[in-house]
């Protein structure tokens, strides 16, 4: 029976109705404690009956009340009154998305506004492992203000259990004007995916294939997928396209009409993976809606210095699917300007004045005091890192008198922090040797070792440092003092001008890029300002210390320049569709950015043909395994054409085309080449199986560990796992899937990311950080000395008979294959690699031979870069 007002439930007054509907009455109540008006929604108390139903509300209700996102409707409490559930939400004052909707199409610039906040308040509820599953019209709100709400997280669970078939009477009625009636499982016939059609498992995926249909909505006036019955839009669903928008739709922003479609991919990897990324992209076409390219325009003539990219506010994030029509645009207006410079607001005159010219990689760069002159170092030509000055104006730039080193940081004095002996160890993690010199040049004074990063406190006298530690990454300061600790690894401590603060990158994938910015304080006092981008490098202080700067994206290496406060509010200052690594901003705020083009690339041989060839895909290809036989790798596409998931593909080593297999990060083949190995990118414990041929996808969760490397044992069905637990370095672990309990220490903590397991797949060649490799037994025991091992061997592979070891020693810019004869100690130089272009190479590694036919496989990376000044950005 409706609630008469009056009536109490709890601490809440009824006022008067609100609405009704198949999920029960809404009200207007008064809060007696907080004295506010609040929204009642009392649920049918046929909901109650299913126990096991209303406790998965309420869990899922308790979760979303913690998501407090501007974007999504706020829940203060449940209840039950008289055996019937409620919740109370905020009082929103306005309409419905479908009440909008019943006067037409809304404006291109109105709907990519509106798509944005659902997007952005999507993702924040993604983040949290929370998934709609029932997106539609009817659970969108739009406030007075023009703000986009999404109501109704885990009502959807509540009205249907969580698997199952598309109840019968669905099957038969044709939709009604609000979408369907309660109790449908799984979605709502016109907006749910193809999964949840198929009665599949439905993922956040789904609910950026929902949103695809109500942006096309909003923008067409009509349903993506609409037919005579339930069951003929279900089949449009699965089978066909929605009719193009642009028919109907003429001022159709360019590239709108392919993120619409990209929502709409039948399949739920060719989507967009998150839908952080969804909104990016629409935040970028707000902004060209809104007319900054028209802005770039007017006043693309009017820059002083040398263009290298451009796009403020929320065009910096337009991804590939944009580009092209922005670049079109701006190229039209001039044509002097960088190719593929993006708009610029008109209220900012940035000026880009090019410092360097030549040929390599700039691995970092700082202002001196003086805030005119430019520290920076560089491995120009093929050379050593060296470090050298510049000035705006002049095209020449000198060298400083010291050894081979990167510029970490400059003290108010003049005096250089710099890194010696600096070298890759996985991935993108460098450590090397901490000193102290003169920007005069003369012998530097070493300082510490394992050092990945350091900066000069305000007082000039002390550096915090960042260091490894028994296995761990510490954040220090002073040294000794630790601030902040990780498995993982971290890069860019920079202080606060007060000194109050350290900002920093928090990685979390071994050798991966990924990461967000955190600020720590002296007390050890840590906040996270940014969830995790897809790469994260470079960070600085804005002058008044009220902001960090910093350069990151959310795909591959393409980053822009990104300002963050201390309340966590993001804007995008700058950026251009290529990678941008901020160095340094100074006192005026000039800015320093390092314009890379960088790729990583697979080159090797196949069986019987000893021509070696570059088996490199899309942009940024990392080998993982090469089958038994030579003649297949297993690879993945870790940039811009991979996505922020990763791309894993199998390609054969005679130069064929290759296969794309799936999402994920490539681990290893199975002995017999049917399975690969991947694990998913931001949930390490998740272990899948892809079938390299007919066959369906398997998984295996390792819950507790984070995986950083895998392996199959030579039975081809027990795995030896490179693993974190939560506080401890890495070890290898064996894992068998079909044992209870967790996996098995094989070696101890501190063990290097490569092992070799042994022919017969009794024992694992490894080393410790920093030295020898060492057999140890897979069923336990003391390992023994691998004979003839040196520091810093990395063993990659055993003979088919088991005499021989073979390991990797990295060189500057090469790697060495050497055999071991496990009997004799007896070393033997197989093959050293190193591609016939050296201009930019900065490391080659991932080696993966096939003991037998000879063939292999290794990666190069190689980064060109330019140095740029840049006025004007605020």
């Amino acid at each position: 029976m409706p609630l008469p007002p009056g009536t109490t439930l709890g601490p809440y007054t009824i006022v008067g109705p609100l609405g009704a509907g198949g999920m029960g009455e809404v009200y207007r109540a008064r809060d007696a404690r907080l004295h506010r008006d609040v929204a009642v929604k009392v649920l049918p108390a046929s909901f109650a009956a299913d126990g096991e139903r209303l406790r998965r509300f309420e869990q899922e209700a308790r979760a979303t009340g913690q998501l407090n996102h501007p974007n999504i409707v706020a829940v203060y409490d449940i209840g039950t009154h008289g055996g019937t559930p409620y919740v109370v939400e905020e009082l929103l004052e306005g309409d419905t998305l479908r009440a909008r909707l019943a006067g037409g199409p809304l404006p291109a610039r109105k709907a990519i506004d509106s798509a944005r906040q659902i997007a952005i308040g999507l993702a924040a509820a993604h983040q949290k492992g929370i998934v709609h599953r029932d997106l539609k019209p009817e659970n969108l709100f739009v406030t007075n203000d023009g703000r986009v709400k999404i109501l109704d997280f885990g009502l959807a669970k509540l009205t249907r259990p969580e698997a199952g078939a598309v109840a019968p009477e669905a099957l038969t009625s044709a939709p009604t004007a609000a979408g369907t009636d309660a109790g449908v499982i799984l979605g709502t016939v016109g907006y749910m995916s193809p999964e949840q059609v198929r009665g599949l498992p439905a993922d956040h995926r789904s609910d950026i294939f929902s949103f695809g249909c109500i942006l096309y909505e909003m923008l067409s006036g009509r349903r993506a997928f609409s037919a005579s019955s339930s069951v003929e839009t279900m089949n449009a669903i699965l089978k066909e396209d929605p009719p193009d928008l642009g028919r109907s739709t003429s001022d159709l922003p360019p590239g709108l009409e392919r993120i619409v479609l990209h929502c709409l991919e039948k399949s739920p990897d060719e989507r967009f993976q998150s839908a952080r990324d969804l909104g990016f992209q629409l935040e970028a076409l707000s902004a060209i809606s809104a007319g900054s390219i028209a802005g770039a325009i007017a006043g693309a003539g009017k820059s002083t210095g040398t263009a290298v990219g451009g796009a403020r506010s929320g065009l910096l994030g337009a991804r590939v699917l944009l580009w092209p029509a922005i670049a079109a645009a701006v190229l039209l207006a001039a044509a002097g300007y960088w190719a593929g410079l993006s708009s610029r607001p008109s209220e900012t005159e940035a000026s880009y004045t090019q410092m360097t010219f030549r040929p390599g990689m700039i691995t970092s760069a700082r202002y001196a005091p003086d805030g005119e002159t430019v520290v920076y170092s560089a491995a120009w030509d093929g050379k050593p890192t060296a470090i050298f000055t510049a000035r705006a104006g002049s095209p020449e730039s000198r060298a400083v008198d010291l050894p081979p080193a990167d510029v970490l940081s400059i003290s108010r004095s003049g005096e250089l922090a710099i890194l010696l002996d600096s070298h890759f160890t996985i991935g993108w993690m460098r450590q090397g040797t901490l000193a102290r010199a003169s920007l005069a040049g003369g012998a530097p004074r070493e300082v510490m070792q394992d050092v990945q990063d350091a900066d000069w406190a305000p007082d000039g006298e002390s550096l915090a440092v960042v260091r490894t530690v028994g296995g761990r990454y510490h954040l220090e300061y002073p040294t000794g003092k630790v601030l902040y600790e990780t498995d993982t690894w971290l890069t860019g401590p920079r202080f606060s001008p007060d000194g109050k603060l350290i900002a920093f990158v928090d990685h979390p994938s071994m050798g991966d890029d990924r990461g967000r910015i955190g600020v720590v304080d002296l007390a050890g006092q840590v906040r996270f300002l940014t969830d995790a981008f897809s790469s994260a490098r470079g960070v600085a202080w804005t002058p008044n210390g009220r902001a960090v700067w910093f350069s990151a994206g959310r795909t591959g290496n393409v980053r822009a320049v990104y300002e963050v406060d201390l309340q966590g509010r993001q804007r995008m200052v700058d950026g251009a569709p290529t990678g941008m690594t901020l160095g340094d901003v100074s006192a005026s705020g000039r800015i320093l950015i390092v314009r890379d083009s960088a790729r990583r690339g697979i080159a090797g041989t196949s069986p019987g043909d000893p021509v070696e060839r570059d088996l490199s895909w899309l942009d940024w290809s990392r080998p993982a395994a090469l089958s038994r036989d030579g003649r297949q790798v297993l690879f993945e596409e870790q940039g811009q054409g991979g996505g922020p998931g990763y791309t894993v593909y199998l390609r054969p080593t005679d130069g064929g085309p290759a296969i794309r297999l799936g999402r994920g990060s490539a681990l290893d083949l199975s002995p017999d080449g049917r399975w690969a190995m991947t694990t998913t990118i931001g949930d390490e414990s998740l272990l899948s199986f892809l079938p390299t041929g007919p066959g369906e996808p398997r998984t295996l969760r390792v819950p507790g560990f984070q995986v950083i490397n895998a392996q199959f044992h030579p039975d081809g069905r027990r795995i030896l796992l490179l693993a974190t637990e939560s506080g401890h370095p890495p070890r290898f672990y064996l894992l068998d899937p079909d044992a209870s309990g967790p996996p098995r220490p094989v070696t101890p903590e501190g063990v290097g990311i490569y092992c070799a397991p042994s022919s017969d797949g009794r024992s694992v060649a490894a080393a410790l950080a920093g030295g020898a490799a060492q057999l140890w037994p897979i069923d336990g025991g003391e390992p023994v000395p691998l004979s003839g091992s040196q520091p810093g061997d990395l063993p990659t592979q055993w003979s088919e008979d088991g005499k021989t070891v073979y390991v990797v020693q990295k060189q500057e810019k090469a790697a060495r294959i050497d055999a071991l004869d496990v009997a004799s100690g007896r070393r033997t130089p197989i093959r050293t690699l190193v591609p016939a272009d050296r201009a930019g190479l900065i490391a080659v590694d991932f080696v993966q031979i096939s003991t037998n036919t000879g063939a292999y496989v290794y990666s190069y990376r190689r980064i060109l870069s330019a140095l740029y000044q840049v006025d004007g950005l605020r």
